[in-house]
């Protein structure tokens, strides 16, 4: 019994001793600091979890965090608190280290991610670096044709013809798509050949380079990011995704459309009902000088890069169809243009097939530049994403 009272006359005399230093402490600031500035030292130890936790070991020993809000304190704890000038600044940082809730006030929500941003815990987003700004000398071009000349043109769509084929535009835009999307199985196919691609890093949005400064295998900074962002808004619209995040550039970048090829095929075999098949890349724009360019508008006041579809032809190698990938690119085309005015910039044809060959429902996707940001391109693929999805929707059967 008498140890008993020894001790507990002990932590008596210790949280006394704890009480009168607390004072001294508060008032020697006030004297050598003044009020204001010692009100701000306050402010600033109270807003610091981990003072809360030496502080509250330190005046009161040993504080279970109970999951009972003020009841982790008695009454001698809570005079303590009362008394001491940091600590009952600092109240509500002490009821969340307890486990409650600050008097008044409700539970604070978890900070919303934008859409599709993967989430990191604490211990990640306390290591990421500075935020940067993106180069200032990277120039943005709003790529809008103001006249036909050097273009195909039928309808309001734009088609720059980088092939020797005859193009017969007006028969493509009128063409209906021959292309059925059933409610069995995933309807559409999102690849990234290329997918290490890039933007340029700005803000928070920093990333490791892999083997140049505008490639990353990190999928949270590159187009399969992208990738991610038009599949959230396709399947919220009610069309079901596949999304293949294999990185075929890496390690080599050669070849990389022969391995995305076994890829989609693979795809095609397994999902029958897979009838559309998008190809997410992003530009690059550098001009004679070394001038690095951005595609980049301005949609309801939120800037955002542009997109280009990309259409094989038949100049490439076998490809009998591909006119009707164009007809499905130029009905996309003028969605775009409909709902998002210089959203899309004209489409393009070339030689090569892009393995479009494997489906008649096959597009590429460049969706901005390099010199974008990836805020920008990720505002863009939505934008995409909803029109593209407002064509789709009108396949299902």
């Amino acid at each position: 019994m008498k140890h008993k009272q020894n001790i507990h006359w002990s932590r008596l005399l210790r949280r006394a001793l704890a009480l009168f230093l607390a004072t001294l402490a508060a008032w020697l600031l006030l004297v050598c600091a003044g009020a204001g500035a010692a009100a701000n030292a306050f402010k600033s130890l109270g807003e610091s979890s981990a003072f809360v936790s030496a502080a509250l070991a330190a005046e009161l020993g040993e504080v279970a965090r109970a999951d009972s809000p003020r009841g982790a304190l008695d009454g001698w704890g809570r005079l303590v608190v009362d008394q001491s000038p940091l600590l009952r600044g600092a109240e509500g940082a002490v009821e969340r280290y307890l486990g409650a809730e600050a008097p008044g006030n409700s539970a604070t929500p978890v900070e919303e991610l934008p859409a599709g941003q993967p989430a990191r815990d604490h211990d990640d987003i306390a290591e990421q670096p500075e935020a940067v700004a993106a180069p200032e000398d990277i120039v943005a071009r709003t790529l809008v044709p103001t006249s036909t000349q050097g273009y195909e043109f039928a309808d309001g769509v734009y088609l720059y013809n980088r092939t020797k084929l005859t193009v017969d535009l007006a028969a493509a835009v009128a063409e209906p798509v021959e292309i059925a999307l059933t409610g069995e199985g995933p309807q559409i196919l999102i690849v990234h050949t290329h997918g290490t691609e890039a933007y340029t890093q700005d803000g928070t949005d920093l990333y490791q380079p892999s083997d140049n400064n505008t490639r990353t295998l990190d999928e949270a900074y590159n187009v399969v990011r992208v990738g991610d962002e038009i599949e959230r808004v396709f399947t919220e619209m009610g069309l079901s995704v596949v999304h293949d995040r294999t990185l075929y550039d890496y390690p080599q970048y050669n070849g990389a459309y022969d391995r995305s090829a076994q890829g989609v095929s693979a795809y095609l075999e397994q999902y029958p009902s897979i009838q559309i098949v998008l190809d997410v890349h992003r530009d690059a724009l550098v001009g004679e000088d070394g001038t690095v360019y951005k595609a980049l508008t301005e949609i309801d006041g939120v800037k955002s890069a542009q997109v280009m579809l990309v259409l094989g032809s038949s100049e490439g190698g076998e490809h009998p169809d591909w006119t009707a990938n164009l007809a499905l690119a130029a009905k996309v085309q003028q969605s775009m243009n409909n709902l998002y005015p210089t959203l899309a910039r004209p489409m393009a044809l070339r030689a090569a097939r892009y393995n479009q060959q494997l489906s008649t429902g096959s597009l590429l996707v460049e969706v901005g530049c390099h010199g974008n940001t990836l805020q920008e391109a990720l505002s863009g693929a939505r934008l995409f994403a909803r029109a593209a999805g407002q064509v789709l929707l009108g396949l299902k059967k």
